[in-house]
């Protein structure tokens, strides 16, 4: 009866969303740190929707994608650019996750 019951939602949802989207927006804190020091090899970010350690748990590994527009465009004619990374752990109790990106932010 659960499966149906979550498989009509789902089908509710989308016929009126119309489409799906496949990615949650969050926001950059800052780096992991010390009183004196941060490590800036480690990202803290906020996701949206995400305000307890226990909702974290789904996030972790899931890959991350920093989009940003740079000034020039590159040899493929696009300005906007990307520095993809991955969730390793939560941070603290309140939706907080650290992540390590291929290139530090």
């Amino acid at each position: 009866a659960h499966q149906t019951f979550a498989a009509a939602f789902c089908r509710a949802v989308f016929a009126r969303m119309g489409q799906v989207r496949l990615y949650v927006k969050g926001a950059i804190l800052g780096y992991k740190r010390s009183m004196a020091q941060q490590q800036t090899n480690t990202s803290l970010l906020k996701i949206q929707g995400v305000n307890k350690k226990p909702d974290t748990e789904f996030y972790l590994g899931k890959r991350i994608a920093y989009v940003y527009k740079g000034k020039k465009a590159d040899k493929d004619g696009k300005k906007h650019r990307v520095i993809w990374g991955k969730v390793t752990r939560p941070h603290g109790n309140s939706g907080v996750v650290r992540a390590k990106f291929r290139r530090n932010l």
